[in-house]
């Protein structure tokens, strides 16, 4: 699991600023990541079908794990043969320096032409991510766009030192968990290499570039907050209710899905489970959210807020997904069943939940830091953080996604 679950992860990314080199230093790629050969001008490709970029934020504890990510795609690459999509790799080599290079098939061979070096890249602003975003669409143009994210995730909790939350009282996040095997988070360990999620959304939008789908890698970003914000964003989110451990996403066997330029998003989910249900620690959740229904999913479960309220005896009893004290991340699905006795009603939500996740899937149980493996008793692909009593999520209210369920 991709393990980084404080307020701050709550969202997402980082990129440098600058303006663009269209020359490129051509180095076959070697198993550990590192660069050799001769410098080599990249000639000039043009636009193309799709461009996917893959984003990795400096991180503390997964670089390896970011590392073998990298190489897993590449052999996507070489298998799938879609030269009329380009692939780019944005990673973090410490928390001062960043590259951005491209995979570029060679035959049975990937060679790795890197396009452009960062130095104090600014990754969780607003500014750092629209200029890394006009990089990318000035040196690889293209009809559509897509991105994945991986590190850290804490769903849609924000950066947790930007509401000066130093009264609080001290918590171990699941990053931290003593003993805990190794999961994903988005961002970095620290407050400082952390990104929220609207911060993620105003970027994107500040460069004028929509996603066919954005992938997170990591932990608890499959949530219905984190979603809402980015729909203008995206047409398809795909994420993890949960922790995902921390080999991330098996990038060898979904990278033909990701690279496609009409991608499967249900063989995805399904080789995502398939993978993870042979995996030496199997348990993965998965499941992708179709944008577009989120209004719709908002009008229903707005109507449920306004005419209903949970019993809080109920609570102990809505699927918890993930393993704090109090819970944070519930199943959305489970919540609403909780919450609103009008079967008529209930059944409209469910069925705009089904289109709204048409995809998804979980291994038999899934995975927390601080308890260990957990049951999976109900499952709808995005959670929720309405029933939580926990002091790290008193922002709830400030969430869009708050805000267009209870101010109808």
């Amino acid at each position: 699991m991709r393990k980084n679950m404080t307020r701050h992860i709550a969202k997402f990314l980082g990129f440098a600023a600058a303006a663009i080199a269209m020359t490129a230093c051509l180095a076959a790629c070697t198993d550990d990541g590192d660069y050799n050969g001769s410098a080599t001008p990249l000639p000039y490709q043009g636009p193309t079908v799709k461009t996917l970029l893959m984003y990795f934020p400096w991180s503390t504890d997964l670089t390896s794990y970011f590392h073998n990510n990298i190489a897993d795609m590449e052999r996507a690459v070489v298998e799938a043969k879609a030269d009329s999509v380009r692939v780019l790799v944005y990673i973090c080599t410490s928390s001062a320096k960043a590259e951005l290079f491209e995979m570029v098939r060679s035959g049975q061979t990937c060679d790795r032409v890197r396009l452009k070096e960062y130095q104090d890249p600014a990754y969780t602003t607003a500014e750092g991510i629209a200029s890394m975003l006009c990089d990318v669409k000035a040196l690889a143009p293209a009809k559509s766009y897509a991105m994945t994210i991986g590190c850290h995730g804490t769903g849609w909790l924000p950066v947790y030192t930007s509401r000066g939350r130093s009264g609080f009282p001290p918590q171990k996040f699941h990053w931290e968990a003593a003993g805990a095997l190794p999961t994903r988070y988005f961002g970095g360990l620290a407050s400082q290499y952390q990104t929220d999620i609207a911060t993620l959304a105003k970027g994107i939008e500040d460069a004028d570039i929509h996603f066919n789908f954005i992938l997170f890698d990591d932990c608890y970003m499959s949530s219905v907050e984190a979603a809402y914000d980015l729909r203008h964003s995206t047409d398809w989110l795909i994420a993890c209710p949960t922790e995902i451990m921390a080999y991330g996403m098996p990038y060898a066997k979904i990278g033909a899905s990701l690279i496609s330029t009409t991608p499967d998003f249900e063989e995805l989910c399904s080789n995502f489970v398939s993978f993870y249900s042979s995996y030496t620690y199997p348990y993965g959740t998965i499941a992708a959210t179709r944008t577009a229904g989120l209004d719709s999913l908002a009008r229903v479960m707005g109507k449920m807020e306004a005419n209903h309220t949970l019993d809080p005896s109920l609570r102990p009893y809505i699927q918890s997904m993930d393993g704090y004290t109090p819970t944070i991340f519930y199943d959305l699905g489970d919540y609403a069943a909780a919450l609103c006795a009008d079967q008529a009603l209930l059944a409209e939500f469910e069925a705009q939940m089904r289109r709204t996740v048409p995809y998804k899937g979980h291994t038999q149980q899934y995975y927390s830091a601080f308890t260990g493996p957990m049951p999976i008793r109900a499952y709808s692909g995005l959670t929720t953080s309405a029933p939580t009593t926990s002091r790290y999520a008193d922002d709830w209210a400030e969430t869009q996604w708050y805000k267009a369920t209870h101010q109808q």
